[in-house]
């Protein structure tokens, strides 16, 4: 009498799993990592220690208005260019409550395009 050959079948484990993990950590870093050069502000006297010359130039952003030295502008750089005498001259921006920062970098960008090249942003 014979009897019936047990050939089993032998079990072989998917790969299915593990390519799936294998993608999830691929896309999680390339959502998690940072491509090209962040751009950054330069702090030249809080880095530097250097001296600030000349007359105050404060310039308060708020979300609906502009002030220079506590003194509401409407035409920001025509009211600054009277108080420097070179376009290196530093400029402080400071934003007030409830001040998005778009609205800092718009004013940067305009006093920018003016030609003042130092901005210092403080909080």
């Amino acid at each position: 009498m014979q009897l019936a050959s047990s050939h089993r079948q032998r079990w072989r484990p998917s790969l299915t799993p593990m390519i799936d993990v294998v993608f999830l950590l691929l896309v999680f870093f390339m959502l998690a990592s940072r491509f090209g050069l962040d751009s950054a502000l330069t702090l030249p006297l809080a880095s530097g220690g250097g001296e600030y010359t000349g007359p105050p130039r404060l310039i308060d952003v708020g979300p609906n208005r502009l002030r220079l030295n506590g003194v509401e502008v409407q035409d920001l750089v025509a009211a600054v260019r009277p108080l420097t005498q070179e376009v290196s001259d530093t400029l402080i921006l400071r934003g007030e409550e409830g001040t998005n920062l778009q609205r800092i970098v718009e004013i940067t960008e305009i006093l920018r395009a003016a030609g003042f090249t130092s901005i210092v942003l403080i909080e």
